[in-house]
């Protein structure tokens, strides 16, 4: 089997790399010539120098593979895609789209006669090594013109991997399980700070989580990740508190408001992401100025903050 994978950053070179181990032939793009070389060299991939030339590169029915970042990049890669396929051949997103441009792409694929699949990938920078779990959207017909591939990237062929339902249904899933994501994380996080707060316990970090990890019903892989980052460093001084969002959890929060359905913890810990990134520090400087307008309360300057 062949495969065109277009994107060979961090995702999109593993997934090469776990495809290659496997017996697919991969063929790959990349704007970046370096890390497509490296591929080349390490795992044997066949290089392409565009688009078209990763079309002209496969066999039919062609199956090319986006990992590439959601909106105008993707949007754009489809748009020559759409141009460079046959009828018959299969192109999968395989990145964070929003799952109503991808039903939108499916129609204007299937307008020409070509197949689309959404693929929600998550097992980010592990997944080489432990497989990835795979949402899949997309015809059935589609499905399992890129099964083989799908397998080969799922942990095994019996897990970690699931026909969603029809194009959109991926991401959508993908999208909802990130939006779940960023509700977990922020329950370890807030967690972690109330415990590393009572200084006079003296409480050792590393080893609660490493405790909390066997039996406990909080235990996740996440908490498995928490627990390496602490044992390292527990103070963690030197990490900029900025947080960045990806997109999914903003279309999750929006998707519950069309549906009219509560999600306070994943929209609450989206919030939270927006202030660590600097958006709370107007609000919290008029607030403050509110304060001392109504009761005289002190307003701290960077240079004289509370108990200074």
């Amino acid at each position: 089997m062949q495969i065109g994978m277009i994107g060979l950053g961090k995702m999109g070179g593993n997934m090469a790399r776990r495809l290659l181990a496997s017996g697919i032939d991969v063929v790959g793009y990349n704007r970046d010539t370096d890390l497509t070389a490296t591929l080349v060299s390490e795992a044997g991939l066949t290089a392409a120098d565009s688009l078209e030339d990763v079309v002209a590169k496969l066999d039919a029915p062609r199956r090319v593979w986006l990992m590439l970042p959601a909106g105008d990049v993707t949007e754009g890669a489809v748009t020559e895609l759409l141009d460079c396929l046959s009828p018959g051949d299969v192109l999968v997103d395989g990145a964070n789209s929003w799952f109503k441009d991808s039903m939108r792409r499916a129609a204007l694929a299937s307008e020409r006669g070509l197949h689309f699949v959404d693929a929600g990938v998550s097992g980010g920078v592990w997944g080489l090594a432990n497989g990835y779990c795979l949402m899949v959207g997309g015809a059935k017909d589609a499905y399992e013109l890129v099964r083989p591939a799908l397998e080969a990237l799922a942990p095994d062929a019996a897990t970690g991997l699931i026909h969603t339902g029809p194009a959109g249904s991926g991401h959508f899933v993908k999208m909802i399980h990130n939006g779940i994501e960023y509700g977990m994380m922020q329950a370890y996080a807030e967690g972690f700070t109330l415990l590393k707060g009572r200084d006079d316990f003296e409480l050792d970090l590393a080893g609660i989580a490493e405790t909390w990890r066997h039996g406990s019903v909080v235990r996740s892989w996440l908490l498995d990740l928490t627990t390496a980052v602490l044992a390292d460093d527990q103070s963690l001084d030197a990490v900029d508190a900025y947080v960045a969002d990806s997109g999914e959890g903003r279309w999750t929060a929006l998707e519950a408001i069309e549906q009219g359905v509560p999600t306070p913890v994943m929209s609450l810990a989206l919030m939270a992401r927006f202030q660590s990134q600097g958006q709370q520090d107007y609000s919290a400087r008029l607030l403050a100025k509110m304060r001392q307008a109504f009761g005289g309360h002190a307003v701290y300057g960077n240079e004289d903050p509370p108990g200074d």
